[in-house]
């Protein structure tokens, strides 16, 4: 008996195994996620996934890149979800989708699905994510999903060492980099310290680079600023850290057949088509200079009137509101007065000026009579995305200045008005669309 492996995309597995079917954080769209789009490139056959009818479904948390309900949509409703998440809206956001089976993953608590068992393994945040223990036909895989290890959780995966396969997170990202340009870094790209220690104690016969296979839109200066490691180097360091092991990329649709004694090719996906040239690597600059912020927003499409109604009148009335409604942190850069400026730049890179006097949990708007000391930037069309589409905030375009180099940037008031409290906000908005479109 074998276990046949596949790579939809980004975190996507379809793991196979004496009949039973499992799909892990399947994503079946491109771009997804807004701006995620697939490194390297595929399309989908949206009429043979409709077809396709795996005996369940594992999602390892709430984030848009791993919990997708324009991708669910596609699927058979009476396929049992499982997910790790610890609120209640999700769950019932995907009941709402038509799933008549949507469970709620534990941690160390095993999920037996035919011929293959799924234990959930707790990560370092576990409030947000969790990583899977695979077993079936005698063999053990780890995938960590696009999580940090816990150091308990990796004493406790010790004693299946040695792992046959671990699906790791080769990826880095810098989204400090990009929201707050000055801030950057540079320097030549490191792997994780922790990860040689991590890795070593698993003694995987076989490392799959794993998560991040997306970029941004063509144009943008993100696919140079925000992920630093290759897949060169991650072959390179990780292999001389694991000289018995083979480092092997398996690029969407890939398949591959695992036994006890080796590892071979086995027929792709059908329904994941790879488009163009797949050995892509990535290409980081660390001296890259970011465009104006009026340049990115130039790519975006013009908001109609209401569209620019319901932004432009956040920036004067509800965002005040809403931060007035949270609790600032007592350390907060905000708990000492300040001006504070919000420039929102249509499509044309026209500038709309918001100036706004903040001291602790009270906001006001201001006049320009004195100079701002900490500055935010967004294109309205990602304004009115954060607002009324869910979009997450790495896909937005934010831009901040002058915050000093002590100061948090989650604590940037824009940030903090749109993201705080806002679970679930990206799938509410997929359901309302596609009740939408149903609904025709």
């Amino acid at each position: 008996m074998t276990l046949k492996i596949s790579r939809i995309l980004h975190a996507g597995y379809v793991f196979e195994c004496d009949g039973t079917l499992i799909a892990f954080d399947p994503i079946f769209e491109n771009p997804f996620s807004r701006n995620c789009h697939a490194f390297p490139g595929v399309r989908f056959d949206q009429a043979q996934i409709r077809g396709w009818k795996p005996d369940a479904v594992f999602i390892s948390h709430f984030h848009d890149d791993h919990c997708s309900l324009e991708s669910l949509d596609l699927l058979d409703r009476a396929t049992p979800v499982y997910l790790y998440c610890l609120f209640d809206e999700l769950f019932a956001l995907i009941r709402a989708l038509g799933f008549v089976n949507v469970l709620r993953l534990a941690v160390d608590a095993p999920v037996r699905v035919g011929a293959i068992e799924v234990t959930p393994r707790r990560a370092l945040d576990a409030d947000v994510d969790s990583m899977f223990h695979i077993r079936a036909a005698g063999l053990n895989v780890l995938n960590v999903v696009d999580a940090w290890m816990d150091p308990e959780t990796l004493e406790q995966l010790k004693p299946y060492a040695p792992w046959d396969m671990v699906l790791w997170p080769f990826q880095t990202m810098r989204e400090i980099d990009v929201i707050a340009p000055s801030r950057a870094q540079g320097g030549a790209p490191a792997l994780p310290e922790e990860w040689p220690e991590q890795l070593r104690a698993l003694a995987p016969r076989y490392v799959v680079p794993s998560s991040c296979q997306f970029v941004q839109e063509p144009w943008s200066w993100y696919n140079h600023a925000l992920f630093p490691i290759t897949y060169r180097q991650f072959a390179r360091e990780v292999g001389a850290w694991l000289p018995d092991a083979a480092i092997v990329r398996l690029n969407p649709s890939v398949s591959v057949e695992l036994t006890p004694q080796a590892l071979a090719p086995s027929a792709p996906l059908p329904w994941v088509l790879p488009v163009g040239e797949q050995d892509v690597d990535y290409e980081y600059d660390a001296g890259i200079v970011p465009p104006p912020t009026s340049d990115i927003a130039r790519h975006f499409a013009p908001l109609d009137a209401g569209q620019t109604a319901l932004a432009l009148d956040y920036c004067t009335s509800g965002l005040l509101e809403k931060y007035e409604d949270m609790e600032l942190p007592p350390d907060s850069y905000f708990a000492t007065p300040c001006i504070w400026q919000l420039s929102v730049y249509d499509h044309e890179g026209a500038v709309r000026q918001f100036r706004y006097r903040v001291h602790g949990d009270r906001i006001a708007l201001a006049g320009d009579e004195e100079a701002p000391t900490w500055m935010t930037e967004i294109p309205i069309a990602k304004l009115y995305a954060g607002l009324a589409l869910g979009e997450s905030l790495t896909s937005m375009y934010m831009r901040i200045d002058g915050a000093p180099p002590d100061a948090d940037i989650v604590d940037d008031p824009l940030i903090r008005c749109l993201f705080n409290d806002a679970f679930g906000a990206y799938q509410s908005a997929q359901l309302q669309r596609i009740k939408e479109r149903t609904a025709q």
